[in-house]
This record gives structure tokens, C-alpha cells and sequence, in this order.
């Protein structure tokens, strides 16, 4: 009977509980489809806690690197180091590619990704100088977020990939990458106290990136850090600022991403809606240049004794102390922004993320039919078990 229930599961899992787009769609953006557990079910591996101060080697199943990071310093280009910072316009990281070719398409390499930040001290590897053109932080009380652009080959994206979105719900419950740890300071209350994001999602293609760290494990949480919109990119998902330059704003939280008043977008649908606006922003500060700098103040991260951390579902809201420490620019940072490069269009229609055209009409109501089937099939199950 248990063998039948757990048929039927992996029947629900292949229907409605997972989204897919058509052959034509992955086809445009030159990646393979994948699947991917939608964010309404039961929490899964992404629920573990853990602290800077007493990290894993590895956690999760199939892990390609560790969250062990001391072994490389302060940073290495060998460095397979999975745990990803967010806390400021110069101090993120993004998740990458770990070898350079090809062969490295988002698509393929979102299991074994690795760590790039802007700033040494992590154990990760070190964004080259150069790689960012743009980049914008802002602030909200339920969310952090960066969305920028650059050349993003530096960092092993093959030119021309549209990319793909890496997040800690996988379809096996594991994360992409598999074992990949997100940190940040800018959600905790005063500002300084690393934290622990269960919520987060990051798009990455050959020439812009974005990211966001959700406060909690909350339904809420959840929802504005969706992760079944892989197909969709930075400017659908995370509207925002994509132009050159660098600043932190506080802003208004954005509408989540693919909820449309009662009715909800599901990636595949007939028609795809247009993006919400972007966020009313306040209180922006640009960062004119990033200079030179050292490593004779690391976060704390690479080291033995670390900060403490606490769980980002437990914490307060960031108060305004917080948000104006993250959006003061560092001057010990390593140079790796570089205004004078060539700028890379951010226009969504250039980027192969958004090459499915686009429509503000046909918005999917809650009522597909592979939810209705994925229903039947969970009943179906449950008098089995009976």
C-alpha cells in the first residue's frame, strides 16, 4: 500500500506540483528544462539552521562543495565555497559557474554552483575586477535585494547564456546549488549580526544578475521569494533597477512575483502578464566608486570564532540603524566595480531571459487544471493509505 502512495506521489510531483514550460520557450532561451517543487508544499531541507560559528562540511546529499570555507583564506580562485553573502551594494556574492566553458550553461551547472563575492574574507572566490557595471541595493522591511549587470563570463557564465535561477527548493527538496548557505547582516536589527536566509532566489545570465533574501520562513516569505519562475529572469521577477552605477535606496516590498490580485501566473501558462512595477524607493545613496582596499577587517565568516548568527525567522524587522549601515560604501574593498567598462544592455527585450513575448491578458487563475489534478491525485493516495 506504501508502495502504491509513494507511486502516486511521484505521479503529483510529475503534475501539478511542478511547473514546466514548453520545448519552444526553453528552446528560446537556450536551456534545458528542469523541474522544480512548487513553493505551496511542505517545507523541506532549506528548513535546517545553521551558524557561521559552527558550519557543516557538507548537509545535503550530492553536496559538490563544502560550507567549510577556512581551507582557501581569505579567498581563493579555487575556492569551492557554497555560502552566499548579501549585506550591502559592496558586499554580495553570487552563485556561479565553478569551471569556465561551454559546457558551464546555468542550466547545467545549477547543482555545483560556487560562491563569488565582492569581498574577500569569506573563503569564496573573488568577483575579478571589472565584472560589475552596475549594481543597486535596496532595503524593504520583509527583503534585501541586489539587481546589477556586468560582464558575467568573468565569473564563468558562458557568453550568451540567458541563465537560470538558483534558490533552496530543488526538485528533491535539495537546494541549487545542492548544500548552498545564504547569509546576511542587513535583515537583522542592528545591522552587524549575520543571519541565516531560508527565503532567498538568484537569477544569473551572461550579462545581469539579481537577488533576494526574504526575513523568515513565513508563507510570506515564501511568496516573495518565489522559485518556480526559473524560465522568467531578473526583470520579470525582481523589477528593479538594472542601469549602470551603484546606490542603496529603502523601497516599498513589491507585489510577489506572479500574483495578480486573486489570480495567479504559473510559468507555461498560454500567456505571460507583464511585470509588476517596481517599488517606490527613498532614500537612495549613490556610491560613486569602489576603491582598493584590504583584508585586514574580514567579516568574521572565514574565521574560527565568528560572529554569532540567529535564524532570520526569529529576528525583528530591520530598523532604520540597519538599513543606513548597508548602504554605507565600504573603502576596503577590492576594486571590482568598473564604470569605465562597457556597458551591457539591461533592456529586457536583449537579454535571453525575456525572449517569450509578453501579454497583460490570459493571467492564470488558481483554478489550473494540474493543480485540480495534483488534488485528486493526494486524495486518491490518502484512501489508499486508509
Amino acid at each position: 500500500m506504501h508502495s502504491a502512495f509513494s507511486m502516486l506521489l511521484s505521479a503529483l510531483l510529475l503534475s501539478g506540483a511542478v511547473t514546466t514550460t514548453s520545448a519552444r520557450e526553453f528552446e528560446a532561451r537556450g536551456k534545458q528544462p528542469h523541474r522544480r517543487v512548487a513553493n505551496l508544499t511542505s517545507r523541506d531541507a532549506s528548513d535546517r539552521d545553521f551558524t557561521l560559528d559552527a558550519l557543516p562540511k557538507t548537509w545535503q546529499q550530492g553536496q559538490a562543495g563544502t560550507n567549510q570555507c577556512t581551507q582557501w583564506g581569505a579567498s581563493s580562485p579555487e575556492s569551492m565555497c557554497q555560502n552566499n553573502f548579501i549585506n550591502a551594494v559592496d558586499d554580495f556574492c553570487i552563485f556561479a559557474p565553478p569551471t569556465p566553458g561551454p559546457n558551464s550553461a546555468i542550466g547545467n551547472t545549477e547543482r555545483i554552483e560556487v560562491s563569488w563575492c565582492t569581498k574577500e574574507g569569506y573563503g569564496t572566490r573573488l568577483i575579478p575586477e571589472g565584472t560589475i557595471t552596475g549594481a543597486h541595493f535596496i532595503q524593504t522591511k520583509s527583503y534585501v535585494q541586489i539587481t546589477g549587470t556586468g560582464d558575467l563570463t568573468k565569473i564563468n557564465v558562458p557568453a550568451g547564456d540567458g541563465g537560470g535561477e538558483l534558490d533552496p527548493h530543488g526538485a528533491d527538496g535539495n537546494g541549487n546549488p545542492i548544500g548552498g548557505l545564504v547569509f546576511t547582516t542587513a535583515l537583522s536589527k542592528d545591522g552587524k549580526t549575520y543571519q541565516q536566509v531560508h527565503e532567498w532566489m538568484q537569477f544569473v545570465a551572461y550579462n545581469e544578475f539579481c537577488m533576494r533574501a526574504c526575513k523568515g520562513k513565513s508563507a510570506t516569505a515564501q511568496a516573495n521569494c518565489q522559485h518556480v519562475y526559473d524560465t522568467m529572469g531578473c526583470d520579470w521577477v525582481m523589477p528593479g533597477n538594472y542601469q549602470p552605477g551603484f546606490d542603496s535606496c529603502d523601497a516599498d516590498v513589491s507585489d510577489p512575483p506572479g500574483v495578480y490580485g486573486t489570480s495567479t501566473f504559473m510559468q507555461g501558462d498560454a500567456s505571460t502578464p507583464s511585470a509588476h512595477a517596481a517599488p517606490k524607493s527613498s532614500n537612495c545613496q549613490a556610491v560613486p566608486s569602489i576603491v582598493p582596499g584590504d583584508t585586514t577587517n574580514p567579516t568574521g565568516a572565514n574565521q574560527v570564532k565568528a560572529p554569532a548568527v540567529t535564524s532570520s525567522a526569529s529576528s525583528s524587522s530591520s530598523t532604520a540603524a540597519s538599513s543606513s549601515s548597508t548602504k554605507t560604501a565600504s573603502s576596503s574593498l577590492n576594486r571590482i566595480y568598473d564604470n569605465t567598462a562597457p556597458t551591457l544592455s539591461s533592456n529586457s527585450n536583449a537579454n535571453a531571459y525575456n525572449a517569450q513575448p509578453t501579454s497583460t491578458s490570459g493571467v492564470a487563475t488558481l483554478s489550473n487544471p494540474l493543480v485540480a489534478l495534483s488534488a485528486g491525485a493526494v486524495a486518491f493516495a490518502l484512501v489508499l493509505m486508509a
